[in-house]
């Protein structure tokens, strides 16, 4: 949408006045960085309609750490995967902490796993993965519940019948319904109504945090509070999501047999019920409620993004296509299902998966992290609750790790014998202390669904590869594939 000079105008008046009443003394020694204005910080140097393509174009001028101002916040940005490595993993405890996100945190208010910090989040985060492991996260009985997703996946598609169609909600679908079958205990039909407005809720919000009016929020949260606008939608659809879970919440409850727990609702209802005298608890209704929004929007949404752009990458190269498919029938063939334990004997596939990863990098700047006590860091004093900007993107597509990383190219996960070999600057998943609980399921997920799809269908371009563009069609929060039709032949 295009601002016009008024409303330009409107929104600086605002910022100016805003700001002044929320302006606060910094403590510390930041490193250098461009100059900002009062109030609006660094925001009139940067596009706020590509604001990570316009700080990493910052970090050449400045170095890979720098100070940049959102509005009135300072916030250290860190790109390239030496300094990352140093503050994600060398230094994981310090930069633990969880940065300014309104978009989400105007529901969440610093409650669950992914938006919670201190002591609340750590132990959070400890029993949502072991209740995941006794579900069978990593384990073979989860596996099977995947292979067997993938089957309806497949049943899905040939529905279309060689036809052209939009792939967005059965991707998220298939990605989604692994999730619900952890946490609610069950998996939805592609076509329940419930379940499609679900996704559409999950959808609607990651491309609302990618847009234009997404980053003005992540900017100036105040402010964009006052202004109306389709950035309104994304707090209104955490609501929604939030209904549907407090209904599931209840029916759990109605049910409940803690000597049998169905799902992760039923382990945090039980563990509710263990602390209920620990009047210093962090296991309570509002904390269930947030984490399982949680877990149930970043199972969908990463996976089913990942999916789409990574057959729009397909289309783009047939001859990888070729090659994996080539792999599927030497390995798998034709008349069985794919399993993890094929995973070893596909190299190129492997490398394949770990290459669209990359090359999507569906959240390229993480989320932000703060810190958690003062720090010594290169030379500069970090105070505690710092903003802290990991730039991912640039760890994925340092040249120092890849040697083409503007160009999808899966021998980056290749050695010279053609084995897969991993990448230390691979980062889709973060790093460090706050890396994603579910990225063992979503490798498992993405391997199975990939083979899957490939061993039974082939793709049918609509034009020419060479006028594919797999450039985002937007860089926020996610970085959102362009729409697209996929057509699929059986093979």
């Amino acid at each position: 949408m295009e601002f016009n000079s008024t409303l330009v105008l409107f929104l600086l008046f605002l910022i100016t006045f805003m700001l002044m009443l929320s302006k606060k003394k910094h403590r510390g020694r930041l490193p250098p960085g461009p100059v900002p204005l009062p109030y609006i910080g660094n925001m009139h140097q940067v596009k706020i309609n590509d604001l990570i393509k316009s700080l990493v174009d910052l970090s050449k001028k400045y170095g890979p750490m720098y100070t940049f101002y959102l509005g009135s916040r300072p916030t250290v940005v860190l790109c390239g995967y030496q300094i990352l490595k140093e503050a994600l993993i060398d230094h994981a405890e310090e930069f633990s902490g969880r940065g300014e996100f309104p978009a989400v945190q105007m529901y969440s208010k610093g409650n669950g796993i992914v938006y919670g910090t201190g002591e609340r989040w750590r132990q959070l985060r400890r029993f949502a993965i072991t209740t995941l492991k006794n579900f069978g996260m990593g384990k073979r009985s989860l596996e099977e519940r995947v292979k067997e997703e993938a089957q309806y996946l497949i049943a899905e598609f040939r529905n279309s019948e060689g036809e052209p169609f939009d792939p967005t909600f059965g991707f998220s679908s298939a990605g989604s319904n692994i999730i619900c079958s952890l946490v609610f205990g069950d998996r939805f039909d592609y076509r329940n109504p419930e379940f499609l407005n679900l996704l559409y809720l999950i959808n609607n919000s990651w491309h609302l945090m990618s847009s234009t009016w997404g980053q003005l929020l992540f900017v100036f949260p105040k402010i964009m509070q006052l202004i109306p606008g389709p950035h309104k939608k994304i707090y209104k659809n955490y609501l929604k999501l939030g209904a549907f879970v407090a209904k599931r919440l209840k029916m759990n409850k109605e049910t409940l047999d803690p000597n049998n727990p169905r799902d992760f609702i039923d382990c945090f209802l039980i563990k509710i019920q263990q602390e209920k005298k620990n009047p210093d608890s962090h296991f309570n209704y509002e904390t269930m409620l947030k984490t399982t929004v949680n877990v149930f929007f970043a199972g969908t949404e990463t996976v089913g993004s990942t999916l789409r752009y990574g057959f729009l990458i397909l289309l783009k190269h047939p001859e990888v296509e070729e090659k994996v498919q080539g792999e599927i029938d030497k390995v798998i063939g034709r008349n069985r299902s794919p399993c993890m334990d094929d995973r070893s004997k596909m190299p190129y596939t492997e490398a394949v998966i770990y290459e669209i990863l990359r090359f999507a990098d569906i959240v390229p700047m993480s989320v932000p992290h703060t810190v958690t006590r003062d720090i010594e860091f290169r030379g500069y004093t970090l105070p505690k609750g710092l903003n802290i900007m990991p730039l991912i993107c640039t760890s994925q597509y340092d040249v120092t790790k890849f040697n083409n990383p503007a160009s999808f190219d899966p021998a980056h996960f290749l050695d010279e014998n053609m084995d897969f070999k991993k990448n230390e600057g691979f980062m889709a998943f973060s790093a460090g202390k706050r890396i994603c609980v579910g990225e063992g399921l979503a490798q498992m997920e993405l391997f199975i669904f990939f083979t899957t799809i490939l061993q039974n269908f082939k793709l049918k371009r609509l034009m020419d590869p060479k006028n594919i563009d797999i450039t985002p069609e937007s860089s926020g929060l996610g970085n959102i594939p362009r729409p697209y039709k996929l057509c699929l032949i059986p093979r």
